[in-house]
């Protein structure tokens, strides 16, 4: 399961499918994650009656010690769920509905944060070609579609709210509320492309810093290196280290995605390079032999000149 950037930088509690809606008997995965100590935690609910529950009791089962399974949800699962560690240490909570309606609207379960893409589904129990969905935020009808599906690019702030959908002729589900986080990391990478063989330095920087810190540096989504100092180095660029770069500051957050991108050096580029070095000193070199040339003939016009002069005061003494 990846991890999503909320869970990077705090303990979690994770869902799978990454959703909030479920239609009755669906299965659903809930485990607990945090970076810095993934034992000791249970998945804990609330139940209709007001108590709490955790895992394997009365509801679920433990598929591991900080994982738990519902494998066929019913309504009187809906609620909020949370993790819990042995000393007491609680992470965010998520409101799951189990509902008997015919249409669901699939939205991330966690927070996203900003400039993320988000996508939202909305989903029929059965499906039909001739079906047309209509998405709401906060009540206002904001896009309509035969794919089920709405983009939001660039997450900010103001998309946060409660979004719905419904289907032609087939219901409306239940609205479920998105939240977008602010982001405190950002990644310094080069703004222009690379050439093959230089040094690249990348460097992960928070708004308020920390001596004590963790970075973890990212390519193409996977894990590529850690340090304490914020730095990482490729000492030298080749094609294969172009890719979209992220990194996460632990406890504090995860960047947005850069592009890396690293140009192949060209013979042709080599050779303009060494024309524009080469050529002042081929122009000075042929300057100078034009010099010493026109300096060879004027003394050697001199010298004959000289010659003939001789020979003329011979004749006349």
């Amino acid at each position: 399961m990846q991890l999503t950037p909320f869970c990077l930088m705090l303990s979690c509690l994770q869902v799978s499918p990454d959703r909030s809606q479920f239609f009755r008997y669906d299965s659903i995965s809930l485990s607990c994650e945090d970076p810095l100590n993934s034992t000791g935690w249970k998945v804990k609910r609330k139940t209709p009656d007001g108590g709490v529950r955790v895992c394997s009791n009365g509801w679920g089962f433990t598929a591991s010690g900080s994982s738990c399974i519902i494998g066929n949800t019913y309504p009187s699962d809906s609620g909020v769920y949370w993790c819990e560690s042995d000393d007491g240490e609680i992470s965010n909570s998520v409101n799951i509905t189990i509902t008997d309606r015919t249409v669901i609207l699939e939205s991330p379960a966690l927070p996203v944060s900003e400039g993320d893409a988000v996508i939202l589904r909305c989903k029929a129990e059965t499906n039909s070609p001739k079906h047309r969905f209509n998405f709401y935020k906060d009540g206002h009808l904001i896009s309509i579609n035969s794919t089920g599906e709405m983009t939001i690019h660039r997450a900010s702030r103001s998309d946060e709210g409660l979004y719905e959908c419904s289907i032609t002729g087939g219901g409306r589900s239940v609205g479920s509320w998105m939240s977008v986080e602010g982001r405190t990391v950002i990644l310094e990478s080069p703004a222009i492309p690379v050439s093959e063989g230089a040094a690249v330095i990348m460097r992960c920087l928070a708004e308020t810093n920390s001596s004590d810190r963790m970075f973890e540096f990212y390519k193409d989504g996977h894990s590529i290196g850690s340090s304490s100092t914020g730095e990482m180095t490729i000492d030298r660029a080749s094609k294969s280290d172009e890719g979209l770069y992220k990194c996460s500051i632990s406890e504090v957050g995860e960047s947005v995605g850069s592009w890396l991108a690293v140009e192949a050096s060209s013979s042709a580029s080599r050779l303009v390079s060494h024309l524009v070095v080469g050529t002042p000193y081929l122009l000075s070199t042929i300057l100078l032999g034009l010099i010493y040339r026109d300096r060879r003939r004027a003394a050697r016009t001199i010298a004959e000149r000289r010659g003939s002069h001789d020979v003329i005061m011979e004749i006349v003494a």
